[in-house]
């Protein structure tokens, strides 16, 4: 909530926070005393950019001499030496400007100029009379692309002998590519079709969107490895060769079924990732959708490294650091292997407000130093030391902070004990088997770009059905990679249903129309009820690309299809039954249209109410009045939720495209819903249920009345309760709910039930970093809490209310006097108070158990009553 002083409260707040050293009257670039940092680093501000003459600094590297290159996003190259006092920064001569991506290696300086002009793409750099300044440019690879979403980062391969770049979804692919490890059969893939943005943004932009490729040092021989990216600024790789970035989608689709939290991506070969403009993201679920390593939440990503070569703790030198623009947090990311790909855990490293982190690099002197800058703020280079002791050792906390926990440590615990093996004996057993997954994963990878030879056709279908994730979509894309005419009549004959089912998604994808009734007769013969809930995924994913891809599913095939499945929503499984309704919604079965309305509106967040809505938008049987009224009094209901800046637009533009299959007699029968306007003072109630104080709980209360209940818990009450407590509006359960706050989904294996109790009750008690708010205080009496989003010149803008993140308030920089981490949690509290201790043990119940009902934890206390 914005909050403004009187003048008189303005005076003394002013009084006390100028002896703190929080003060930073003359705001210009952050202070490093507003820094949060863990124990043991130092931060130290190198530069304050001035940014009349240096503009606003959007990219680093180091160069053979070790000292820094840095460019202004619509400036020119400047170079720092670090190692005077201070720090020497020179301009280089050589005109040059708008570089997001710098990279020092084989003897020249190439940049990657994100531009709408012809001066887009790649740049060789050198000093041709070893003056030690770049005399000559050479455009090596222009490239198609401009605004924010351009050419960015620049890398060396493993081997030391290429070059490789990525580049957001408003670059057109190179015209010269060589070789494609990405089948070039990509498409949009939309069962239902897609709606684009409500607000006009990228409406034509169509896939593969970004895209991550490959190069000689003389820009020829360029290979694409990856597509399906909305906007990678940077990548990085492990030790192991393994190459990794961070993208994000649209915030303005915040609250929809269809934004996925930042996250990071662990980029094999051939693999896309989804991106597609407006509602047509494809899921992290898809099985031609590699998905995420680690989801990170809301956020703009830009630079990223790994933290080998400098002098930190071993924990952070094998960390991957990335930068969060808009809410200015550099995040340390420990990923763990997760068979031949992996998972992991973040915490946040460091943070300030504002702090738009543009990019980072590690230098020789063991240090990590970072810029930022954008968009014309005021920029600033900044170093992180570690001075602490030497021998810091990382704790189980270290590994493993509450914020996340990896897959792979989640299904160990789920598994129990194994054997009574040393926690360091497991670690390296999994480790062996990891490298023997990934080995596998590499050599199937190998064939991407090879001949089409019997052998790696054979390897191919052989790993269709591979336990593990990566391997077998690795085996899909050798497969497609193979001619069809030597596979097609082997997928109907793979013993496996997944294998088979993968099979057809190939066929699907790479086939003719001619294979549309051997691709359904293939799916057909599969029994529903033995496959696990990825497996259905996988399946009706398949149905849904024959149907695009191959032919309309119609007439006997439609009636095959509906008695395999049509019995079978709901299942019970979130990402299993928004599958399920798209494809029996594109069949038109007349009787999933009831059932469909029916968990659009039971359903407790808003992501799966809306996605059902959409889905429903284009079925035209099996309505009845009832049901129509029920699905348009929806649209009146939803007005009180909240989300980015399309969110409205996108619920309108739904309602319009499902008007267009009503008639004019029933439209007449609707008026009184259609035509309804809620009033200004309540339509941010609108469909909220209001309820009455119970008590305003203590944590030792509940605590009590917790522990001494012996009723069974309820699990489908205590899914509601998160739903009435607006749990869902922040945080995820599964896939389900907002992004703003902390996922909750493996809160239950980190938190005891007294830790849950304390974190609703005493919101304010701890407070992480990631999630803190700020205050500001401006020089005209105003105090704005909140937290930093985004930027521009010397505006910031500001989110006072986690429940409405499109009403954002603007602070002037010049403006502010001081700030200051606020000292209260922006999760309201009181959220309990009208719950009865009934409803909070079931609620408790549903978090320990991270929203599935089957969880071991849950059984376990089931049993116990």
């Amino acid at each position: 909530m914005r909050r403004v002083v009187s003048v008189t409260h303005y005076l003394l707040l002013a009084l006390l926070l100028a002896s703190s050293p929080a003060f930073a009257a003359g705001f210009g670039a952050t202070p490093v005393e507003q820094f949060s940092v863990p124990d043991g680093f130092e931060v130290d501000l190198i530069y304050e950019v001035p940014g009349k003459t240096e503009g606003s600094w959007v990219s680093l590297t180091v160069d053979p001499k070790n000292r820094l290159i840095a460019c202004d996003q619509y400036g020119g190259l400047y170079r720092i030496d670090v190692s005077t006092t201070p720090a020497t920064i020179e301009k280089l001569a050589i005109e040059f400007e708008g570089a997001q991506g710098l990279l020092c290696a084989f003897g020249s300086l190439y940049a990657n100029v994100n531009s709408r002009g012809d001066i887009a793409g790649i740049w060789r750099l050198t000093d041709t009379d070893g003056d030690d300044q770049y005399d000559k440019k050479e455009h090596i690879v222009p490239m198609n692309g401009g605004s924010e979403h351009g050419p960015h980062a620049l890398i060396l391969s493993q081997d030391g002998k290429r070059i490789i770049t990525c580049a957001g979804n408003n670059t057109d692919l190179p015209s010269d590519i060589a070789r494609s490890r990405v089948p070039k059969n990509w498409s949009e893939d939309h069962l239902l079709g897609r709606m684009p943005d409500a607000r006009g943004h990228n409406a034509n932009r169509m896939g593969p969107g970004g895209f991550i490729l490959s190069m000689n040092p003389d820009g020829k021989d360029i290979e694409l490895i990856a597509t399906g990216f909305r906007n990678q600024y940077d990548i990085a790789l492990n030790k192991e060769g393994e190459l990794f970035t961070y993208d994000a989608d649209m915030e303005w689709d915040v609250g929809t079924p269809w934004y996925r939290p930042t996250r990071i991506n662990h980029v094999i070969s051939g693999a896309e990732f989804g991106w597609r403009n407006g509602t047509g993201k494809w899921p992290a679920y898809y099985p031609d959708s590699f998905g995420a390593a680690v989801n990170i939440g809301p956020g703009s990503p830009t630079g990223i490294c790994f933290g080998y070569g400098t002098n930190f703790p071993e924990k952070y030198q094998n960390a991957l650091f990335i930068c969060d623009w808009s809410y200015g947090n550099i995040h340390a990311v420990q990923l763990n292997e997760d068979g031949s790909s992996y998972s992991g855990s973040y915490e946040t490293f460091a943070t300030a407000a504002p702090l738009p982190v543009t990019d980072l690099a590690v230098h020789p002197d063991g240090a990590l130093y970072f810029t930022i800058g954008g968009r014309r703020t005021q920029s600033g280079l900044y170093r992180i030391r570690y001075t602490g002791a030497r021998n810091a050792m990382a704790t189980e906390e270290d590994l493993n902070p509450p914020t996340r926990i990896s897959k792979l440590a989640q299904r160990i615990r789920n598994l129990g004990p194994l054997g009574g093996r040393s926690a360091a004996k497991n670690q390296k057993v999994e480790s062996k088997q990891a490298a023997k997954l990934r080995n596998l994963r590499q050599e199937i990878e190998a064939t991407h770009l090879a001949e089409p030879t019997s052998q790696n056709l054979s390897l191919a279908i052989a790993n269709l059905g591979h336990s593990d994730r990566a391997i077998r979509f690795a085996s899909r894309i050798a497969l497609e990679h193979q001619p069809v005419d030597q596979w097609r009549s082997q997928v109907e004959k793979l013993d496996s249903a997944q294998a088979r089912i993968l099979g057809v998604v190939a066929l699907a994808r790479c086939g003719e129309s001619s294979d549309r009734d051997a691709a359904i007769a293939t799916l057909s013969t599969i029994n529903w009820n033995e496959l696990a809930a990825s497996e259905r995924i996988d399946l009706l994913r398949a149905y849904g690309l024959i149907a695009i891809r191959l032919g309309a599913i119609e007439g006997e095939h439609r009636a095959s299809v509906l008695t395999q499945l049509g019995s079978a929503f709901p299942s019970s499984n979130n990402e299993v039954d928004r599958e399920l309704a798209q494809v029996l919604a594109y069949l038109q079965d007349e009787n999933a249209t009831g059932n469909i309305v029916s968990e659009m509106q039971t359903s407790p967040s808003q992501e799966n109410q809306i996605h059902y809505a959409m889905t429903l938008r284009g079925v035209k049987t099996g309505w009845n009045q009832e049901l129509r009224e029920q699905y348009f009094q929806w649209f009146n209901d939803i007005q009180s939720a909240r989300g980015g800046m399309s969110f409205g637009g996108f619920i309108e533009n739904i309602k319009k495209a499902a008007l267009e299959n009503v008639s004019e007699e029933d439209r007449t029968k609707l008026a009184a819903i259609l035509e309804f306007k809620p009033a200004a003072d309540q339509a941010s109630d609108a469909g909220e249920e209001k309820r009455e104080l119970v008590q305003k709980w203590t944590v030792d209360e509940l605590a009590q009345v917790i522990d001494s209940s012996r009723r069974k818990p309820d699990f489908n009450q205590g899914k509601s309760v998160f739903a009435a407590a607006q749990c869902y509006k922040c945080h995820r359960m599964g896939v389900q709910g907002g992004i703003l706050g902390p996922d909750l989904t493996a809160a239950g294996g980190r938190f005891s039930t007294k830790d849950l109790i304390v974190s609703m009750v005493e919101p304010n008690k701890e407070v992480s970093d990631q999630y803190g708010a700020t205050q500001f205080l401006t020089d005209d009496g105003r105090v704005v809490i909140g937290r930093v989003v985004n930027m521009s010149g010397n505006k910031l803008r500001v989110m006072t209310n986690m429940l409405d993140p499109s009403s954002l308030t603007d602070v002037d920089r010049e403006a502010i006097e001081t700030t200051r981490p606020a000292q209260a949690s922006m999760m309201p509290s009181g959220l309990l108070d009208t719950f009865t201790p009934e409803e909070i043990a079931d609620l408790i119940a549903y978090l320990r158990a991270g929203g599935r009902s089957d969880h071991p934890i849950f059984q376990k206390v089931l049993a116990q009553q």
